[in-house]
């Protein structure tokens, strides 16, 4: 059984989401304890107990200690990660992005397709966006032999959640290809989305696209945002995100929620601003993209290099808890390399 201290490292969500999803595909019981102890609310909270159980419900694993507050848990997957068509509820306005994110890297390496609709919170902040894992994350996971979509259904924010979205996978043929992102080379194409729900007449998805359209101009930088006004989501709320692709199949993205108080304005100027700061550290990939794709690379086979633009602490967490599982990192600037554990679907897929 691998013991995973929840304390170490980020001591946050991210060793209960990732450390199972490695348990599962590795076939490993594990004991994870002080899960999210660095939190101001430590255990577990509705997000992290729905994404164990999603995780659990794919390889027929036993739980225990799966439940709001819990401290302590154990997983053991009893069976091969299988692929099907699911619907999970968080119950709450916690992420539903964060919970696609955390079984995405089941559904790379099920036995077959997987369809998953996801009800919960989705844009908000410290989440990724639908659009930053559309756009960013699953084009490369694409060029790795995996075909990702995640669709969104119905916007939800806090506190009232209830937005949806759909996550479709299919799996790879074998073992995921590595990617070679050593080098950005020059940007292309930017585009964006700026949706708000039942705010039309406040113009704020207008607003917010116009924003990062004039400050991401102001640096040469032409970008066409789609402006969406909404009527689906069961409270009003926004969301912006912006992304490229560069010449060397790098992708940067940024994203903001909306958030009482934060004007539209402010969330145009933000997301341009972070966009900037990618593009000018000279990365391949940008810092949220940095932490995401280091465990996919701690799957595939052979060696993944990226280059990032920060050194976050998701990073390192996510890259420690890839070693805990047997993948190899190394660290160089900003050069980042993964050696992959080279897993595979179940045989005979």
């Amino acid at each position: 059984m691998i013991e995973l201290d929840g304390a170490q490292q980020s001591g946050s969500g991210t060793l209960v989401r990732f450390g199972v999803a490695f348990a599962a595909l590795r076939g490993t019981p594990l004991r994870l304890v002080n899960a999210r102890a660095r939190r101001p609310q430590p255990g577990l909270r509705a997000q992290h107990v729905a994404a164990v159980r999603a995780c659990a419900e794919l390889c027929a694993a036993e739980l225990e200690g799966v439940e709001v507050g819990s401290r302590e848990l154990v997983f053991r997957p009893r069976a091969e990660v299988r692929g099907g068509e699911f619907v999970w509820d968080i119950g709450t306005a916690g992420s539903a992005t964060m919970l696609a994110l955390g079984v995405l890297p089941l559904a790379c390496l099920a036995d077959a397709p997987l369809t998953a609709r996801i009800t919960g919170g989705v844009f908000q902040d410290f989440a990724p966006s639908p659009f930053h894992l559309g756009r960013v994350l699953a084009p490369l996971l694409d060029r790795m032999g995996v075909s990702a979509a995640l669709e969104l259904v119905r916007p939800g924010y806090v506190p009232a959640g209830a937005g949806v979205v759909e996550l479709r996978v299919v799996p790879a043929a074998g073992a995921l290809a590595p990617l070679d992102l050593s080098e950005p080379g020059p940007l292309g194409e930017l585009r964006g989305i700026a949706l708000a729900s039942h705010l039309a007449a406040r113009r704020v998805a207008d607003r917010m696209a116009r924003a990062c359209e004039e400050r991401l101009a102001e640096r040469g930088l032409a970008c066409a945002i789609e402006r969406i006004d909404d009527t689906r989501a069961r409270g009003a709320g926004a969301g912006l995100a912006v992304w490229a692709e560069t010449a060397r199949g790098g992708r940067l993205g940024a994203d903001r929620a909306g958030a009482p108080r934060r004007s539209s304005e402010a969330i145009g100027r933000h997301v341009a601003r972070a966009f900037l700061e990618e593009v000018g550290s000279g990365a391949s990939v940008d810092r949220h993209l940095a932490d995401q794709l280091a465990l996919f690379a701690a799957l595939a086979r052979g060696t993944t290099r990226y280059r990032v633009p920060a050194d976050t602490e998701h990073l390192r967490t996510n890259l420690w808890l890839a070693e805990r599982f047997g993948a190899r990192t190394r660290r160089e600037g900003a050069l980042v390399e993964v050696d992959g554990l080279a897993l595979s679907p179940p045989a005979g897929r």
